[in-house]
């Protein structure tokens, strides 16, 4: 029979009687929903606990089919909870705890009732409109209802509703048969273990004041609500292990850590926790010195995925997280920052140290150098030297160096970055100890410690030296500096029995002082000590993609991270150069050689029209005519940024003036490149290009191409919008060049907005200088192009890592590498490819000093490139055993949480 029913707003809440009275005596629900929503367990949450069987519901999610295919396992579970996670937690809370934990307690199957909720994109069938269930009780009877009512409180209670209810056989029939072809669906997901994990959480959510959060500070009630757990995929068990152990270190005795992450394992976001953390908890300030180019990027991090606001120095106001400048005054305006945390650039201390004295007159609670390996000593020891401690940083050491140095004596905690804490000698990650042991002997330990001596340590560090055997004889190595109780239960022992707090660097005693059961304790520990609690491995953090991809995580029992291989294309195949292109080349290398002849500049300069004829033809032919124009301009933002960064050294920037006034004989030779290069044909690297976007299909699955030069990007992005005119082209470039390109119009836009764009796949072709290289996340894209190949090989590392990223839901990325057939780069690579994996191997990534091996083949120098090659190192001292990762907190489960708006209202409080 069929009953017709209209639910509006009325306190008789007759869509609530409708549910409840159906649901009596159920022993089965079925249900097709719009979006699954928990106010539904408010309405109806005690009738639905009382059904004596199986309760199913499909609904919509916003999840891209697309995903759902491509996606493994892993992937499609982060997919779903970012679907779910987008609500605010507050908000879902708001309606009461005992309508969360009525629904925790069904999803969990407690109780007599079993809920099962399956998720379908809602792009399979279109979003789903039509509403219907179907109810089965004990003694056979069954009733079906269609309406527009969704899963909700409104829908069921507040809004204008129209149902029609039917129990006949074939109207209950009819609704079980579409309930069961979207249930069946093979794109329908279980719902997420994240998303029931999560709604267990909301069941027991409360909030706390910061001060009552400060007497017992857990890291997971300020993490578990941010940004990056609402709207990202959470914090990794890698980057949770680096937090936890930072943290514990801050609150003991000051945190002194080498974060040397691979890159794309998101150090930003670690450290970004760390210095939250740590700002909460402080009333000293927090700062970070960073490369000017990558201060945007921290600032955005730090307030689109942790909601933690900061003020960057632009070298005359502060910028604060929403653009606003403060217009500091007073004799130090540099002090007069308007956030808890301010980023500065490491520039100022290389060109106007004086300007930051400042900085060291005052205390801080922790300080952040990102790419720390710009700290280096002037001259390094011999590849088979030790070499001795620094005694003087102001004339050993950089710039940078030298003011680090003096800087960690004045903060609570040190934080340094970098993917390569060792670029050519060992001792290089002796000296980021040695710079972080200032004022804190916990790091390298005090007065009398063998690691104090490099000449020592290293020997031992590298197996180079005998360890010694017995425990006696080890105990001198282990108790100066001793171990914090938190890294194995026998340190924590010998601390208690010595009397020792966490703040004791050194133990007092000798090993025969010790108490017996004391001595075996210590037994204990040093038997493992070099291979888990030497200060290198205590205090240098590396984990490889690999190491994290390879290794089973025991609480999960899956890997670390999830798999994303790498498909290379073109390393074989260099592209044919002939005709007036090979002749316009060759004239560039004879420029390149009677140029070194004459200036004495850095070989940058030298090779500068080598490496961007080498990049296209049309920024081979832009190059030529501005240096036949005399162009006195300096170098663009985009070439600034591929100059070598000189690892900190204070040199003067280099610019094209530099060149000038050109030879008779260079004039020449610029003529005649010049006039082969206007009679070019089409670059061949187009062709390339188009057959992996079209043929290959490259552009449906999302394709950043990078180039060093904004002549090339800007070349291949208008090429770009006429081959594919439905489709918008983006430009990601330094300055405000940024721009949308698509049916012949060039419109502005923000970098911002750019990044937008990608994430919501409202962009799938961009194309990039080196400006996206960094601080960009593309992990809604699955390829890439190298269009040229910088000579600096971290830059290549960089531009993979804006796909191969945590995050990235494919199982693997295609890569595409261009170079000219007998060009620097194919000579470069004919040199390197017997030693570039094995260098990979030894560091994890390419160190950025190899930008000297491109430039002495350039110049014809083959064999002291292969010199500079031999001066690496042949073992790496800093390998997977920094890569373990202990059991870390489950912050996911945190239900005590810190009040967001009480938390952000700390933060803006300046220096």
């Amino acid at each position: 029979m069929i009953h017709r029913y209209v639910f509006q707003r009325s306190r008789s809440m007759p869509g609530k009687r409708f549910l409840e009275e159906r649901l009596t005596g159920a022993t089965g629900y079925d249900r097709i929903a719009g979006y699954f929503d928990t106010s539904l367990f408010e309405l109806a949450g005690e009738a639905l606990e009382q059904v004596q069987g199986s309760i199913r519901i499909i609904c919509n999610s916003d999840i891209r089919a697309r995903d759902v295919e491509a996606a493994a396992a892993a992937a499609r579970e982060q997919a779903q909870r970012l679907s779910f996670f987008k609500h605010d937690p507050e908000d879902l809370a708001k309606g009461g705890s005992d309508r969360i934990a009525r629904l925790a307690r069904l999803l969990s199957g407690q109780g007599t009732a079993k809920l099962e909720v399956r998720v379908l994109p809602d792009d399979v069938f279109g979003l789903i409109h039509g509403k219907a269930g179907v109810m089965r009780y004990a003694d056979g009877r069954r009733t079906s209802f269609l309406g527009s009512a969704n899963e909700t409180f409104a829908g069921w209670a507040l809004n204008y509703e129209l149902v029609w209810e039917d129990d006949s056989d074939e109207a209950c029939d009819w609704v079980q048969q579409e309930f069961d072809r979207l249930w069946s669906h093979p794109l329908a997901m279980p719902l997420s273990k994240a998303v029931v994990q999560e709604v267990e959480r909301l069941s027991r959510r409360t909030e706390v004041r910061l001060e009552d959060w400060k007497k017992n500070p857990d890291a997971g009630g300020v993490a578990v609500e941010s940004p990056v757990y609402r709207e990202q995929f959470g914090l990794w068990p890698h980057q949770k292990y680096f937090v936890s152990q930072a943290w514990k270190a801050h609150q003991a005795h000051g945190a002194r850590f080498v974060l040397a992450d691979q890159v794309g394992l998101g150090k930003t976001v670690q450290l970004g926790m760390v210095a939250q953390l740590i700002a909460l908890s402080s009333e000293k300030p927090v700062l970070a010195l960073l490369p000017k180019t990558l201060m945007e990027q921290w600032q955005v991090e730090l307030w689109d995925l942790l909601q933690v606001p900061s003020a960057r120095w632009n070298g005359t106001a502060w910028v604060d997280e929403e653009s606003h400048e403060y217009q500091p005054r007073g004799r130090d305006p540099i002090l007069a920052c308007p956030r808890k945390i301010g980023l500065i650039s490491q520039g100022l201390i290389v060109h106007s140290p004086e300007s930051l004295q400042c900085l060291l007159e005052r205390e801080w609670s922790c300080v952040i150098v990102d790419e720390a390996h710009h700290a280096r000593r002037r001259k390094l020891p011999a590849p088979d030297e030790r070499g001795p401690a620094i005694r003087n940083p102001d004339t050993e050491c950089n710039r940078l160096y030298a003011f680090l140095f003096k800087l960690a004596s004045k903060t609570e905690s040190m934080l340094l970055a970098t993917a390569t804490p060792v670029q050519l000698h060992p001792i290089e990650a002796w000296d980021l100890l040695y710079l972080l042991s200032q004022n804190n002997p916990h790091v390298l330990g005090d007065v009398g410690s063998f690691w104090l001596d490099p000449e020592k340590a290293l020997p031992v560090v590298l197996g180079e030296a005998e360890l010694p055997q017995e425990a006696a004889e080890i105990w001198p190595w282990l108790k100066n500096p001793f171990p914090p109780s938190w890294e194995s239960p026998h340190a924590k022992r010998l601390r208690l029995d010595a009397h020792m707090s966490e703040r004791t660097a050194v133990c007092g005693l000798s090993f025969h002082e010790l108490r017996p059961a004391a001595r075996t304790w210590a037994s204990s520990l040093c038997s493992v000590f070099f291979d888990q609690h030497m200060p290198f491995v205590r205090n240098i953090i590396r984990r490889t993609r690999s190491y994290l991809e390879s290794t089973i995580n025991p609480a999960t029992r899956e890997p670390y991270l999830t798999l994303i291989g790498i498909e290379l294309f073109g390393e074989d195949e260099p592209i044919p150069v002939t005709g007036y292109l090979a002749n316009a080349y060759q004239e560039a290398e004879a420029f390149c050689l009677t140029l070194s002849q004459r200036i004495r500049a850095a070989g940058f300069l030298k090779t500068l029209l080598l490496r961007r004829i080498g990049s296209s033809i049309e920024a081979g032919r832009r190059t030529v005519a501005a240096m036949l124009a005399r162009s006195q301009a300096p170098l663009t933002e985009d070439d600034e940024a591929n100059e070598p960064e000189n690892n900190g050294q204070e040199v003067q920037t280099e610019t094209l003036s530099a060149l000038y006034p050109l030879t008779e004989k260079e004039t020449e030779i610029l003529q005649r490149c010049a006039s082969l290069l206007e009679a070019s044909e089409e670059d061949p690297k187009w062709q390339v290009i188009l057959h992996f976007l079209k043929d290959e299909g490259w552009a449906e699955e999302g394709c950043i191409l990078f180039s060093q030069y904004y002549d090339t990007a800007y070349w291949v992005a208008r090429l770009l919008s006429t081959a594919f005119p439905d489709l918008p082209i983006g430009l990601y470039a330094g300055a405000d060049k940024s721009m949308l390109i698509h049916q012949g119009r060039e419109l502005r836009k923000e970098r911002t907005e750019l990044k937008r764009m990608v994430k919501e796949h409202e962009l799938s072709i961009l194309v990039g200088t080196d400006a996206a290289s960094e601080g960009l996340n593309l992990q809604t894209m699955g390829t890439l192009i190298n269009i040229d190949l910088p000579w600096n090989p971290t830059k290549l590392e960089q531009r993979k890592g804006r796909i191969q990223r945590i995050g990235q839901k494919r199982e693997s990325v295609k890569i595409l590498n261009l170079r000219y057939k007998d060009s620097v780069e194919d000579r470069v690579h004919q040199v390197l490819a017997g030693r570039l994996q094995d260098i990979y191997r030894l560091f994890g990534q390419i160190p950025d000093v190899l930008e000297d091996v491109w430039i002495d083949i350039a110049l014809g120098e083959v064999e002291k490139a292969k010199q500079e090659l031999d001066r690496l190192p042949h073992r790496n001292p800093f390998d997977e055993r920094y890569g373990r990762i202990d059991s870390v907190a489950d912050w996911e489960r945190c239900a005590e949480v810190v009040n967001r708006i009480e938390k952000i209202e700390v933060l803006k409080q300046g220096w």
